[in-house]
Formats: structure tokens, C-alpha cells, sequence
């Protein structure tokens, strides 16, 4: 999707409605930039409206922190956290690579994962997601009536989850997010993706962005 400018004034009301939305996470170890840090309660996000001071460090080039965690236990909305893999069975960020491809439907993206390391491994979960953009950072929530497999993965075997956003239609000035945060569930780690993502331009895109758990879709 063609990246767009944001209007000063559609941003802020952007970038208000999108900050209400993080969860705890910290980089993967080829970051090079410092991420924004924030209350307990309420963890920042990276990113401000055109026109206005980031508050914190710009992020580096290959990975960074990110807002959302991928662990079972993050949301409070989640009414049973899924077990957990077994201990020294979860896959780590850093033996997975991410890529991107289109959904069955508009406004849906598929975000693959595949194990490049040499042992087998295990997830179950939903995953951590950060977008972002000029307008500023949201982060996924959690897509309801979604069961969270246990997915194991030999070397090279690969699965996916699905984002959901709204798709921005109307032809006009919307919000445009450029990068993902991709955080596996039961990681802290996160890897940095390049993701367009359009949406429209109001507060209430952002309770629309949501994650299904890895390993439930098709």
C-alpha cells in the first residue's frame, strides 16, 4: 500500500486513539536503538503524530522494542491463559524468520513464521504485534472465539497467524503504518518486519486491530 502524510490534525487524533493500546516487550539482540519507556501501567509507545517530538530514542534499522508481548498471560481481556510449551521447547525469536503475505479477505494479512534453527520446537499463544507508522504506534489486540493450538515446528517447518485491521476505502487521508513489531507468544523478544498497513483516519481503527492465535487459521 503507497505510503500517505498524514494530516497534523488527523494524526494526533490517530495517535491518541492508537496509544491507548501496548503491552510489554524488549528487542531482539540486533537492535541498535533505544525503545520509548513508559509507566507500568500503561506502557508507551514509539512514534508521534507529523509535526510533533517523539519521546524517546529513534529505533535502529533491524529490530527494536515493542509495546506488544507475545506471551499467553499479557492481556487481561483473556479469560484463560493457554499453557504454556514445555520448558526449553518454546521458540525463540531468534530462531524464527517472519514474512508477510495476503489474507483470504480484505483486511487481513497472514505473518508467517518459520523455524531456521536446528532443533524442533513449540508455541502456543496468541503473539505480540506493534504497528507503526508516522501517525505512531498501536498495538494488536486479541481477536475473540479463537482457540490457541500447540504448534510444533521441525527445522524449516513453518505457520502463520493472521492480523486483522480495518482497510482504509475511502479514499482519503487515513492512518499508514510501515513496520511490525512481531513478538512469538511466550517471548520477549521481538523481530522488526517492513508491513503497509492503511486504516481509516478515526479513534475507532484501532480497537479494530486484532490477532488470531499462531496456528489457528487455515
Amino acid at each position: 500500500m503507497r505510503l500517505r502524510k498524514t494530516s497534523a490534525v488527523i494524526a494526533a487524533g490517530v495517535a491518541a486513539a492508537l496509544s491507548l493500546a501496548a503491552c510489554d516487550g524488549r528487542v531482539d539482540s540486533g537492535a541498535s536503538g533505544a525503545a520509548a519507556s513508559a509507566p507500568p501501567s500503561t506502557p508507551g509507545s514509539e512514534g508521534a503524530p507529523s509535526g510533533s517530538a517523539a519521546p524517546g530514542a529513534t529505533p535502529g534499522p533491524d529490530a527494536t522494542e515493542g509495546s506488544g508481548r507475545g506471551d499467553t498471560q499479557a492481556s487481561a481481556s483473556a479469560s484463560s491463559p493457554a499453557p504454556r510449551p514445555p520448558s526449553g521447547d518454546t521458540c525463540r525469536t531468534a530462531d524464527l524468520s517472519f514474512s508477510s503475505s495476503g489474507g483470504m479477505a480484505e483486511g487481513e494479512v497472514l505473518i508467517n513464521l518459520r523455524n531456521s534453527g536446528s532443533t524442533a520446537c513449540s508455541m502456543r499463544g496468541f503473539p505480540g504485534l506493534d504497528l507503526k507508522g508516522e501517525a505512531g504506534t498501536v498495538s494488536a489486540g486479541r481477536s475473540n472465539g479463537r482457540s490457541a493450538p500447540t504448534v510444533r515446528l521441525a527445522p524449516g517447518e513453518g505457520t502463520n497467524f493472521s492480523l486483522h485491521f480495518p482497510p482504509d476505502t475511502g479514499g482519503g487521508s487515513g492512518a499508514v503504518f510501515t513496520s511490525a513489531l512481531v513478538t512469538p507468544p511466550n517471548e520477549t523478544r521481538s523481530h522488526r518486519m517492513s508491513l503497509s498497513v492503511g486504516v481509516p483516519a478515526d479513534p475507532g481503527s484501532a480497537a479494530r486491530i486484532t490477532v488470531d492465535p499462531v496456528g489457528s487459521g487455515k
